[in-house]
């Protein structure tokens, strides 16, 4: 009698989990691509997504971060799905996270609340702060594309996604508003590309093209864009792609390496002389974020940057700085600002170049700032790239190949934008 109950149970179970998947198909084609629209948030210029989450599917908005670990969202409050589990301690899900702490809730069960589960830790990084949350597992959904049409197709699903339930502490402070988690594309087992690749087969590889504009949306695309998408609207927009290589530090954040900076070709100097003043560094240690909307360098390389950028412009067009920025000018008596160049790897190495509206904020009508931040003496990296610089380009993360790829010439001189890329009306 027994067994028979659990039969119908389980059939039941079953049939509950079909019904509320009917949103998404399952693909007749091979998937190439997934991709996940991404919007930037006007008030702190980060970008983020809604992810397609839980049983019945819906929306949960989430920060974008380059170097997150894994998908974490807060489960405290309205966390209702009919498909989370929470796996056991000591489990292979557990393994996979690579977590080996177990964790005891001892309230009611409820998603984020279980006895005898794994413990993961999450981390805001914009607060840095970390919280220590269940490993959970649940149905997430995303749209595949052929990458030969830019119509989204349809949402496929990873019916046991893993991520943290973390505390709730954790999305107050510092995140776009109502926000409620991280989606980590950093290098860790059960980051979102990782998951994504391993589930449908794609390349370990993801391309961001991040709006500039928060009335339009941008997007990151998993898989193998460079091959999947070359023509686009008759032009090929991979066409000059320059690699240079992929370094994952002990943090798993991805970092490149820059040999020197010009602007407008006057060499600010090369990077190798300010390398011992950063504890752990290596010389031109460069990270790329979308946790910092802006660049951001040590001290000795933002005082000289700031001083050969400023040689570049009339001084009579100088103003007061406005805070957070330090160097700005009056917009009505500048035409053009000059372009950054960053040599990469070697002295002779691919220019990841910089145009000036790459680099400068209107911080007030008339007054337009460099957007680059003093880090102080001893910030995570030498330099940081921030959301700011990655927008409105096509970056290649190849973590096959541990390389990254990016455009020597903008998406705006294709007369493209990152918008323009995928038809976005229904996502």
């Amino acid at each position: 009698m027994a067994s028979i109950l659990h039969y119908f149970l389980a059939l039941s179970l079953s049939c509950s989990f079909l019904f509320f998947l009917s949103d998404s198909v399952t693909p007749t084609k091979p998937i190439n691509l997934v991709v996940l629209p991404v919007q930037n948030d006007g008030s702190t210029g980060l970008h983020w997504a809604n992810l397609q989450k839980r049983t019945p599917l819906m929306q949960v908005p989430v920060l974008v971060d380059l170097n997150g670990n894994h998908l974490w969202v807060n489960c405290e409050q309205q966390y209702s799905s009919k498909t989370y589990q929470a796996p056991f301690c000591h489990s292979t899900q557990c393994s996979r996270a690579n977590t080996h702490q177990c964790l005891s809730c001892p309230a009611a069960s409820r998603p984020g609340c279980h006895k005898n589960t794994c413990g993961l830790m999450s981390t805001n990084p914009i607060t840095q702060q970390t919280g220590l949350g269940e490993l959970g597992e649940d149905v997430l959904a995303i749209h595949a594309t052929q990458g030969s049409t830019q119509q989204l197709g349809p949402l496929v699903t990873v019916p046991q996604f893993l991520f943290s339930c973390a505390p709730s502490f954790l999305v107050q402070k510092g995140l776009p508003r109502n926000t409620q988690g991280v989606a980590g594309l950093g290098h860790a087992p059960i980051s979102l590309p990782n998951q994504l690749a391993s589930h449908f087969g794609l390349q370990r590889q993801f391309t961001t093209c991040l709006s500039r504009y928060p009335t339009s949306k941008g997007a990151i695309i998993f898989g193998d864009a460079p091959n999947n998408m070359r023509q686009f609207q008759n032009q090929d927009i991979f066409h000059d792609l320059a690699f240079t290589p992929l370094t994952i530090t002990l943090q798993g954040e991805y970092n490149v390496r820059v040999n020197s900076i010009r602007i407008n070709q006057h060499s600010v100097f090369p990077l190798n002389k300010i390398s011992s003043t950063i504890v752990g560094s290596t010389s031109g240690g460069t990270m790329i974020s979308t946790s910092t909307p802006h660049m951001v360098l040590q001290q000795s390389v933002y005082q000289a940057f700031t001083q050969v950028f400023a040689q570049q412009l009339p001084k009579q067009a100088q103003v007061k700085s406005v805070a957070p920025f330090g160097l700005c000018f009056n917009s009505n008596k500048i035409n053009a600002y000059p372009s950054v160049d960053l040599v990469m790897d070697k002295p002779n190495g691919p220019v990841w170049r910089i145009s000036g509206e790459d680099l400068m904020v209107q911080a007030q009508p008339g007054v337009t700032c460099l957007g680059v931040m003093n880090g102080g003496m001893q910030p995570r990296a030498e330099i940081t790239l921030g959301a700011r610089q990655l927008e409105e380009n096509l970056v290649v993360f190849d973590l096959a190949r541990s390389r990254v790829g990016f455009s020597t010439s903008s998406l705006h001189s294709h007369g493209v934008k990152c918008a323009d890329l995928f038809n976005f009306a229904n996502a």
